[in-house]
């Protein structure tokens, strides 16, 4: 059997460190991008413990040039693509939707939007290609992409699009093997996260402490969407902390 090949985006922390250790632990080889290169070498010496390989590649993948080195890369070193989880994502600061200026839009939806989508495009091009033919792609669209934070416009406007971008892929891969789907993610615990412990703004304007859970279930979530045969599809997965606020929230 041919190794498995899988791309993490955002893999330097968080959700997409886990999911890379994760997937390594499943077997898989992984590709590293994120726009810093020191926390990409520490999740693939994280990687090395565990006896399997990675190759870190620094990528902005709002920049079309940068996500084509990405793919190559990794195509060079290991000849096909199997997996891709489009992890990397950001956010604006929580201020009144008037004050937000067109930079701090606009940063949002590259990195959210625009990457998802380039890096998807990629994936395509050579998954479509290889023999085995396809592939599957996993895109981390969050809790915003169902119900919106106060104050998180951006985040929450690429998170919905996200979803629309997830169902076109799935149906535009179909012919080509290529699945698609996407993981739902709320509160995880991350240095993202870390500022719910100490309460953030509520819908009603109280500030109220959220609960938050390992992060660790994210990526075991994102390894089982993997591990999947390539006529069976997890469309659409929520992993969230128990007690969070998000059934009412809406």
């Amino acid at each position: 059997m041919t190794t498995k090949v899988a791309i993490v985006t955002g893999a330097g922390s968080g959700v997409g460190r886990a999911a890379a250790l994760a997937l390594a632990k499943d077997g898989f080889v992984v590709g590293l991008a994120g726009r810093r290169k020191e926390p990409l070498e520490a999740t693939a010496a994280q990687i090395a413990e565990l006896g399997s390989e990675a190759l870190v590649v620094q990528t902005d993948v709002g920049d079309p040039a940068s996500v084509k080195a990405l793919f190559a890369a990794v195509k060079a070193k290991y000849g096909r693509l199997d997996f891709l989880f489009n992890n990397a994502g950001m956010g604006a600061p929580a201020i009144p939707l008037e004050d937000l200026s067109y930079e701090q839009w606009k940063n949002v939806v590259d990195a959210n939007l625009t990457g998802t989508f380039l890096c998807t495009q990629e994936a395509f091009r050579i998954m479509k290609g290889q023999s085995p033919r396809g592939g599957r792609i996993v895109n981390n669209g969050s809790i915003s992409a169902h119900v919106p934070r106060p104050f998180s416009s951006p985040y929450t406007a690429t998170k919905h699009a996200v979803t629309g971008l997830t169902k076109s892929t799935s149906l535009d891969g179909r012919q080509y093997d290529i699945a698609c789907g996407q993981i739902d993610i709320g509160n995880a615990a991350t240095e993202m996260t870390d500022r719910m412990t100490k309460g953030v703004p509520q819908p009603n304007g109280t500030m109220m402490v959220e609960p938050r859970m390992d992060v660790a279930h994210v990526g075991s979530s994102v390894a089982y969407m993997a591990s999947l045969p390539l006529d069976a599809n997890v469309q659409f997965i929520t992993v969230m902390a128990t007690k969070m606020p998000f059934i009412g929230r809406g």
